[in-house]
């Protein structure tokens, strides 16, 4: 049987169950959501600007609402841009729920060069003392990069709500009894949290030194930081089980309604990618293996913002979990998103700022006014020209289809893939269960079939009849394969996904779309297709749930750059570049003119059959093809599509310049692909391929 709790009560619901009510999720307190302005609501204020402010740059933020809604947001004044030059720790409060603010107040000076970084509060909410760690960073002296070897970690903390500050504390030799021999602890940054014990939970991001290890062998890990007596005193968690292919370091942590620890964080080595997340089942001292989780999307491995907005243990109120980043390979864009489910996905999102975008934090207020800071603008791609704080209300993130007054009206019915194995047919092939905290029921079954069209069959009860949004949840092995869902022999709009991993395996979540059932028994069924774009067959499946109320957003495009899953070199040799705008993600490839014998291909994993129109990205310039020759095969058969390259194309916030190339009609799943070859008048630009459901 699997549990989900969704408004005010829990109802236990499973595979083959006995139809039953369903909650409609209902709204906050009373008192907060008297307080709530009419309507949805947006502001932003500047509170640090490069351009303005004395200092070279300001970077890497914490954010803090206290119980008497005092608002506090820290940054690193730099005096240069460098991650380990002369840096204070900064400070600016408001009292009046974020209309106004004070000037900006040192908490932690920059003494002959010191560099103070990683700013992060935590408050007892029961005492009201809100604590500010931060590290003093130190580079070797052979070290040539930016970056600092060593960190060592402090605290100050403050009992009049930020005006005065303590002396610092030294937590030095906190984390030596670790076998890394880490040199680099940095707090948060952001934020930690207070649990539903009283205890206090911060995570902490390690490294080795840099001078002489590798990306590898530097051992990036998270182990925390807890206090059970209000802050007197300070011990370490346990690790995230460090792994090479889960290179963890800023983080957020926020603490589930089972009492579950959730951290979510960034990838240390950059790129395009998913958040790695781990579970705690004891309150953070121990934590499970990380995976990847592609819940909140694909985007720059940049310090990202989480926070408990309304619900929790031991609360009546909705389930509710806000999550901000810049939704871009690059940092650009910045998004904040809604979830109802604890994190496992996330319904509702709204662009903040297009522009460029950086580090970020979240909050909320009393009333329920939900705060961002975030740094933005500027022409420096890894530290932003400005500081701002963003205030606006649910009912402005969601576009009118949540509010703390009316609630989200959602009716959500969860069926767990993992407990539910025993119950299934299939027609070939062997089933195993494989328990883990981060699968949502704690398992997940790994289904290997034979050939394909082999399939594995869920019966599932259907409550209520009618409408009702389907969203699957799978786990990606590095061996996946292709996958088509039918419920009751229909495919949805979205029902087709490969399930390889795209660099390490975790977990991603697929909206199938609406799906019409009646009252009673019905069948999902899973179908192999074909063997994934790593060669693998295996299927593994999380959870399947059906949800009624306002649709969720969904963007349906998939987009493939130069380097990822489904890019492929497939003759000759390609230079990597970045000298001219425009590209997506991090870099483009270049070739001279030839005769046509160096190909490059792009072979996407399509949700379903139907119309796409295709689209290239690429950094123009004077030197360009003007003929550049993209093959699509499609559904219909193939077609050679030639591109002026030296004219840009249609700028898109998530990053690079796009040209259309036509709309085609493709099958669900790898069986289309778009190629470019050398055969041209000028250098060919190979960077990214999107193709949009039409």
């Amino acid at each position: 049987m699997a549990q989900s709790r969704i408004g005010r009560r829990q109802f236990t619901m499973g595979l083959a169950a006995v139809a039953g009510g369903l909650p409609v999720l209902a709204g906050g307190t009373a008192a907060a959501a008297a307080a709530q302005p009419t309507g949805p609501f947006f502001t932003e204020t500047t509170l640090w600007d490069s351009e303005v402010d004395p200092l070279e740059n300001y970077h890497v933020h914490g954010l803090a609402v206290l119980p008497n809604d005092t608002i506090l947001a820290a940054t690193e004044g730099r005096y240069e841009v460098c991650d380990a030059g002369p840096r204070d720790i900064l400070l600016r409060r408001s009292t009046d729920g974020g209309v106004t603010w004070s000037a900006t107040q040192t908490v932690v000076p920059s003494v002959d060069g010191q560099s103070w970084g990683n700013p992060a509060f935590l408050v007892d909410r029961r005492t009201g003392e809100v604590f500010l760690f931060y590290m003093l960073s130190l580079r070797l002296p052979e070290n040539t990069s930016c970056s600092g070897d060593s960190g060592d970690l402090y605290v100050v903390s403050s009992r009049d709500d930020g005006a005065t500050w303590s002396a610092p504390r030294s937590l030095s030799g906190l984390f030596d009894h670790f076998p890394y021999e880490w040199a680099l602890h940095g707090p948060g940054p952001g934020h930690g949290i207070q649990l539903d014990d009283g205890r206090l939970l911060l995570n902490v991001l390690h490294r080795r030194v840099i001078v002489g290890n590798t990306v590898a062998q530097r051992f990036y890990g998270v182990a925390g930081l807890y206090s059970d007596d209000h802050g007197r005193t300070w011990q370490a968690t346990g690790e995230v089980p460090v792994s090479v292919d889960y290179p963890i370091n800023e983080a957020r942590v926020v603490q589930r309604r089972d009492g579950a620890v959730l951290v979510n964080g960034r990838a240390a080595s950059g790129g395009n990618r998913q958040r790695i997340v781990s579970i705690s089942q004891d309150r953070g001292l121990t934590w499970s293996p990380a995976k990847l989780d592609g819940s909140t999307g694909v985007f720059n491995a940049v310090d990202a913002g989480l926070a408990r907005y309304t619900g929790g243990p031991h609360s009546r109120e909705v389930d509710r979990v806000l999550f901000s980043r810049p939704d871009s390979p690059m940092r650009w864009n910045m998004t904040v998103s809604v979830s109802y489910d604890e994190g496992y996905s996330f319904r509702y999102s709204r662009v903040v700022n297009p522009n460029r975008s950086y580090y970020s934090d979240l909050a909320r207020l009393s009333d329920g006014t939900i705060v961002l800071l975030y740094g933005c603008d500027g022409d420096i791609p890894s530290a932003p020209r400005r500081v701002a704080v963003c205030r606006f209300n649910l009912e402005w993130l969601t576009r009118g289809r949540d509010s703390l007054a009316a609630g989200p009206g959602l009716r959500e019915r969860a069926y767990d893939l993992g407990a539910a194995v025993k119950g299934a047919h299939r027609s070939a092939g062997t089933v195993a269960v494989v328990r883990e905290p981060t699968a949502r029921g704690g398992a997940r079954s790994v289904w290997t079939p034979t050939a394909v069209g082999d399939y594995i069959e869920f019966p599932i009860t259907v409550g209520r009849g009618g409408e009702q949004e389907a969203a699957l949840r799978y786990y990606r092995p590095l061996d996946g394969g292709v996958v088509t869902v039918t419920v009751d022999g229909v495919a949805p709009r979205r029902s087709t996904f490969d399930g390889t991993a795209e660099s390490s395996e975790g977990y991603d979540v697929l909206n199938l779309g609406t799906v019409r059932l009646r009252p009673g028994r019905a069948k999902v069924r899973f179908t192999l297709v074909s063997p994934g774009r790593g060669g693998g067959t295996s299927v593994s499946l999380d959870e399947l749930t059906l949800t009624e109320g306002p649709e969720s957003d969904v963007r349906e495009d998939v987009t493939i750059d130069n380097g990822e899953k489904g890019f492929e070199t497939v003759a000759g040799s390609w230079s990597a570049g970045t000298g001219v705008a425009g590209y997506y993600g991090s870099n483009y490839l270049s070739r001279a003119a030839g005769t046509g014998a160096n190909v490059v291909r792009w072979r996407p994993s399509l949700p379903g059959d139907g119309a796409y129109e295709v689209l290239v990205s690429f950094a123009a310039a004077s030197n360009r093809a003007t003929d550049a020759p993209y093959t699509v095969v499609h559904a219909g058969g193939t077609d050679v599509v030639r591109v002026n390259q030296t004219v840009r194309g249609v700028p898109e916030p998530r990053g690079g310049e796009w040209v259309s190339l036509g709309e085609f009609r493709f099958t669900a799943g790898i069986a289309g692909s778009v190629s470019l070859s050398d055969t041209s008048s000028g250098f060919v630009i190979a960077d990214a391929v999107r193709f949009v459901r039409r």
